[in-house]
């Protein structure tokens, strides 16, 4: 964790966030965000990164990368990692992009033609405090388009969660249907998003870097086969196994002999961190 004063790490980040948010691109970039059907679009990426109950250090970083638009699952990385920066609110992104980055980058080194050309984040982008939240750094640090994907309303410049904004919800008839998320300025930030018939519950939708917000919402639904886009359903799922596994072990020889079961390899114990890497089609012996 680390030993600056938080006070001091605030105004660093402050700093650092006006100087990525000067980067950041709203706007379709790309030739395939373009075709009604997404023509050209081959590989989308999913991310998240989430905890071990009663411990806010160590994370599980996950990265899928899905075919598109079938999505059939073509790689996965899963890491335990321990997080460096503290947990302050509406700097979540400090604390979490350098982990989700680095499993970009491990992809890249590994496997580059599975580079995906978009990637969905767990998370918001324009819909933050500040409009600029994680899919925004995660996107001007990676370069790759991305988009903000929240299974619960943020709270943030007068979009709340009140009698309105329930009405709203239960004017959305069918999957597809939105509402904006509009902030006091009049500024919107995202949309709200009825991703199935059979969920009433919407998803909330925003601009991370290199997509319009349209885009950004029709990509959405089209990876939607339940409330949750296939690409961050899939890592959940897998971080939600390897959280499990992992902790449950207090010694690293039981998790490995229940993750070889469990067809995943290579535990590695790093002082007090297991890094877990999943791969479907290894003999283990």
């Amino acid at each position: 964790m680390s030993a600056k004063p938080v006070e001091e790490l605030i105004k660093e980040w402050e700093r650092e966030q006006v100087r990525l948010k000067g980067m950041l691109q709203v706007g379709d970039t790309e030739d395939w965000q373009r075709s009604p059907c997404f023509a050209g679009l081959e590989r989308v990426g999913g991310v998240d990164l989430s905890f071990i109950k009663g411990d806010d250090v160590k994370a599980c970083a996950q990265l899928v990368i899905l075919s598109y638009p079938d999505m059939k699952l073509l790689y996965e990385d899963s890491q335990m990692v321990a997080l460096d920066a503290p947990y302050v609110a509406g700097y979540l992104a400090f604390r979490e992009t350098p982990s989700l980055l680095q499993a970009l980058k491990r992809l890249e080194e590994t496997k580059p033609a599975l580079m995906p050309q978009v990637v969905l984040v767990d998370g918001n982008g324009l819909f933050h405090y500040r409009e600029f939240g994680l899919a925004c750094h995660l996107g001007v640090l990676s370069g790759l388009p991305c988009v903000g994907v929240a299974k619960n309303l943020l709270q943030v410049q007068g979009v709340v969660r009140d009698e309105e904004h329930f009405s709203q919800i239960n004017a959305l008839q069918k999957g597809g249907d939105t509402f904006p998320l509009t902030s006091e300025s009049g500024r919107v930030l995202g949309k709200a998003l009825r991703s199935s018939d059979k969920s009433t519950k919407p998803v909330y939708v925003s601009v991370g870097h290199r997509i319009s917000l349209d885009t950004a919402v029709r990509l959405t639904h089209s990876c939607c086969r339940y409330r949750v886009p296939e690409p961050i359903r899939q890592v959940t799922l897998e971080e939600e196994s390897a959280r499990e596994i992992v902790g449950s072990y207090t010694s690293l020889s039981g998790a490995v002999s229940t993750l070889r079961r469990a067809n995943c390899v290579c535990v590695c114990a790093h002082t007090t961190v297991y890094s877990v890497y999943f791969l479907t089609h290894l003999n283990l012996k």
